[in-house]
């Protein structure tokens, strides 16, 4: 029985039109998840075209990728509990980043405080994750006023403070600025489609830590929500 095994990059959504994990294809299902929408009472403000600081970059994506995941794949992490290193937001509650609402909007997005931030998601218990799928906020002006977030890290472990047995899955600090090890990883242009991140295998965590330092035209860390898709570890399941 043949299996596939992809790495999900703007590249290669141009290329495969499907992608997905490294198991038999007939245990595997197309993973649903809506896109986010912008609240019509969104401000809309000038801006200058687009030029990217952050590179490499890719390109944005236009189009929801189509991703292939177990058949047993659920959204663990909607209405999970979140952490961050700023407990006190300049915009909304730490809880809409996964609340299940993907809105860019007023009240529907929590920003951070200037400088390198983290968000932490924990599952409640240890999980096969995945796909973590993640969406900072975007501009209403998306055909002008594009974003690429900079610094962005995306961790996993069972270890709440990070401090030993980590599994890093996402990693476009190219100069290690944030300390975190250099990473390899392009930056990406900010879209209603969010950043899914796909593991080539699932890996297993609790918690779920995503770093980022402000992107090229704000110093402020935003999001709108984070989905992290897997299912319970053996142990775990009823």
């Amino acid at each position: 029985m043949k299996t596939h095994m992809f790495t999900l990059t703007v590249a290669a959504l141009m290329q495969w039109p499907f992608l997905g994990f490294c198991f038999a294809s007939d245990h595997l299902v197309t993973l649903k998840t809506d896109m986010a929408t912008i609240d019509p009472k969104m401000p809309v403000y000038d801006c200058a075209p687009f030029q990217t600081k952050v590179k490499p970059c890719e390109p944005e994506l236009l189009e929801a990728p189509l991703i292939e995941v177990p058949k047993n794949t659920i959204n663990l992490s909607k209405g999970k509990p979140v952490t961050s290193s700023d407990d006190m937001p300049v915009i909304g509650d730490l809880e809409l980043i996964t609340d299940g609402k993907k809105v860019l909007g007023q009240e529907e997005q929590v920003e951070l405080k200037e400088g390198l931030q983290w968000v932490q998601i924990d599952l409640g218990h240890e999980c096969d994750i995945n796909v973590i799928w993640v969406w900072h906020c975007f501009n209403v002006q998306q055909k002008i006023c594009k974003i690429a977030f900079r610094d962005v890290v995306v961790q996993v472990s069972n270890n709440e403070k990070f401090d030993e047995a980590v599994s890093t899955v996402f990693n476009n600090d190219t100069d290690n600025s944030a300390k975190l090890g250099k990473g390899s990883d392009k930056a990406y242009i900010e879209t209603r489609f969010g950043k899914p991140i796909v593991l080539g295998k699932p890996i297993k965590g609790r918690y779920v830590r995503l770093y980022s330092n402000g992107h090229d035209r704000s110093e402020a860390n935003s999001y709108v929500e984070v989905e992290v898709f897997g299912s319970p570890s053996e142990p775990d399941k009823k």
